[in-house]
């Protein structure tokens, strides 16, 4: 009994951990914004800092902060105010000249202290110089050396600026779009195999793996909308990822279709691992290959490869990896179902 099971209880066993481990572990502090976001060289900037998940009150006095300009010139602030654990007041001199020729710079905002760790917030300030002389500014500009950041020691997923707390669907979203992939794949292992042999339960098997994957591939495209809305600002983008997907999705809904259009069985069978087979055919270059050739929004789009360090860091991983199992073992799960359901339902009415 439990050699035909261990794998269900692996695959339950695995969704409770990524479930309890993916809602429940904390971010890494962060910095939400600051305000202003612009300014003029030559000005005293007074920037408002927002923190999440933030300690700044335990930290008076350790804190530090810079402006990076690139990687040789960055600002140090000329104070440090705290006003609670969210919330800082800034203050940086900027020089009349920057040591650059663009006339508009975006700086990077870099908060460091003990508890917290470095935290980092992207084209945080837009300068603006009415007069560029890149020498000028290069004696005007007073550089301090970043160095010496701190590390914070404990379990934490990364904090994302544009995603936050939506990092967590990372758990979700690309798990669900894996286990589809496997369990059309196994349903093509399927379709081959009945067309290799006429064994209608070759078909059945597949039928159930191909409806399976279906429903794992809407799921799997409906959280992709619920993150686009909180990334992108829209469920729908028409972004390549996006419209690659539904096609592909909908080439396997005309599957069933397909199916259903013929009485006879032994056709119907034939005719659909046929379909399966150039449909699994076409999903490969519609998912893989197409959003890579064409710039996106998407990771792993556009040319941009997914999976880095900007979107899995090692504690994502030991949650990331067993989700990606878990689901997919959880969908043959339901698929085996689906299957043993589809052959009683045979047996019944042969009798």
């Amino acid at each position: 009994m439990i050699r035909q099971v261990w794998w269900k209880i692996i695959s339950v066993l695995l969704l409770l951990y990524t479930l309890i481990m993916g809602l429940l572990v904390p971010l890494n502090p962060g910095i939400i914004h600051v305000s202003p976001s612009s300014a003029n060289t030559g000005d005293q900037l007074q920037l408002q800092v927002e923190g999440y998940n933030s300690f700044y009150s335990s930290e008076q006095g350790a804190i530090r902060a810079w402006l990076k300009l690139d990687d040789k010139n960055s600002l140090a602030a000329t104070s440090v105010k705290v006003l609670n654990d969210r919330q800082l007041q800034l203050n940086f001199s900027i020089p009349a000249f920057l040591p650059v020729k663009d006339r508009v710079k975006d700086l990077t905002l870099i908060l460091d202290n003990p508890k917290d760790g470095a935290s980092v917030l992207p084209s945080a300030v837009f300068i603006t110089q009415d007069s560029i002389d890149p020498v000028i500014g290069q004696k005007a500009w007073v550089n301090t050396p970043i160095s010496n950041l701190s590390e914070r020691k404990a379990f934490t997923f990364p904090f994302r600026n544009i995603l936050g707390e939506t990092i967590r669907n990372q758990y979700f979203h690309v798990p669900l779009w894996f286990a589809m992939i496997f369990l059309f794949l196994f349903s093509v292992i399927y379709s081959t195999r009945y067309l290799r042999t006429f064994d209608a339960d070759n078909d059945r098997r597949a039928l159930a793996l191909t409806t399976t994957g279906v429903i794992f591939g809407i799921l799997g495209l409906v959280t992709g909308a619920l993150w686009a809305k909180n990334t992108w600002g829209a469920y729908w983008s028409w972004d390549i990822k996006q419209n690659m997907t539904a096609v592909a999705l909908l080439i396997y809904f005309a599957y069933f279709i397909l199916r259903g259009a013929f009485q006879d069985e032994e056709k119907r069978a034939r005719l659909g691992a046929v379909y399966n087979i150039f449909a699994f055919v076409a999903l490969i270059p519609l998912i893989f290959v197409i959003p890579r050739l064409v710039d996106s929004l998407h990771p792993g789009a556009g040319g941009n490869p997914a999976f880095g360090g900007d979107d899995l860091d090692n504690t994502m991983r030991m949650v990331f990896y067993p989700a990606g199992i878990g689901w997919t073992l959880f969908g043959f799960w339901i698929a085996s179902i689906a299957y043993r359901t589809a052959r009683l339902q045979a047996i019944a009415e042969e009798e």
